[in-house]
């Protein structure tokens, strides 16, 4: 644990360094994001502000982890880290159709959907087929093997968290905060696993996260877009994945499965009734805001409960029996 705790100390260190020139020569390409005339008015304000953020976390991430993962034994490590790289190259692009003065418009959401989901196919197989982790821990249970069945599973898994991050991604240091927990959570799961490379990585993101979250802070020198957001996700489906206790990650992401959920309603309900809504405005950080609650409030209480939803994730690994496989 010593060394998965120094490694992410040394991601934040390398992210804090770094993230003063990438925000300066993101301000000096004039990378600035357009803001939606679907977000609050209050929102406007944040036009201009650059946006690939997710930047400040993955240079960190990449270079930690290739000096303190021993990924030549641990090859498994490569597979989240390939999501980084896939999903972030995406977001990338994406981020850059959403630039102020600029013509081209992002990726749509069909696109990034059907992406998504053809790139978690490729990683399901690979965690079926090469990394053996095609089974369930059930809280107090035990854990049991489920075939060919883990395949859509984990596919529904990946695709879900990483859409879900992605419309978490709407305030200063929401997206980054909430999945900084989440990563500390399973580093800790993995480590009470014993899977001390799959911890050092969960730790080494979240010390990249947190000085993302030093530049990002309220009011944000840079966004984080969907260059983080999607690698965010996606990675972190994978790590959950990886321990065998993707069951509890939507109880360690509630805020997320929340944040989703409120789209999903806010958007069937308007299609059915011809107009009319539930939320005031959707994903639900956004309803909090219409409300009247400040943005840092709405940041803070979602962060709260995704802490307790972490300890309460913890705790449910904890609780399944120690054993063989059923």
């Amino acid at each position: 644990m010593i060394h998965a705790l120094v490694s992410g100390c040394v991601s934040f260190a390398i992210a804090v360094a770094l993230g003063w020139p990438i925000v300066r020569y993101l301000r000096a390409q004039k990378a600035g994001k357009s803001i939606s005339e679907y977000q609050p008015a209050s929102h406007q304000k944040k036009a201009g502000t650059p946006t690939f953020g997710g930047f400040i976390i993955w240079l960190p991430t990449f270079l930690v982890t290739a000096v303190a993962v021993n990924w030549i034994d641990h090859r498994s490590i490569l597979l989240p880290l390939a999501m980084i790289g896939i999903t972030g190259a995406a977001g990338f692009v994406d981020d850059l159709g959403s630039l102020q003065h600029r013509r081209q418009r992002g990726l749509s959401w069909r696109f990034k959907i059907a992406f998504v989901t053809l790139l978690a196919v490729g990683a399901a197989w690979i965690l079926y087929d090469h990394v053996d982790v095609q089974s369930i821990n059930v809280p107090w249970s035990g854990k049991y093997e489920l075939g060919a069945w883990y395949l859509p599973i984990a596919v529904l898994t990946i695709v879900a968290t990483t859409s879900a991050v992605a419309v978490t991604d709407g305030l200063d240091a929401l997206a980054g905060g909430t999945t900084l927990v989440a990563f500390v959570a399973y580093g800790i799961i993995a480590f009470i696993q014993g899977q001390q490379f799959v911890a050092t990585f969960a730790f080494i993101i979240a010390g990249a996260n947190l000085g993302f979250l030093w530049y990002n802070a309220h009011p944000a020198m840079v966004i984080m877009g969907d260059t983080g957001a999607l690698a965010l996700g996606s990675s972190l489906a994978v790590v959950a994945l990886m321990t065998g206790h993707w069951l509890i990650l939507p109880v360690i992401g509630v805020v997320f499965v929340a944040e989703a959920l409120s789209n999903v309603v806010q958007i069937g309900y308007f299609k059915l009734t011809r107009g009319r809504r539930v939320f005031r405005r959707a994903p639900l950080h956004h309803h909090f805001e219409e409300l009247g609650w400040a943005e840092t409030q709405v940041v803070t209480r979602f962060w709260l409960v995704g802490i307790v939803g972490a300890m309460l994730g913890v705790a449910l690994a904890l609780a399944v029996p120690a054993g063989g496989v059923s």
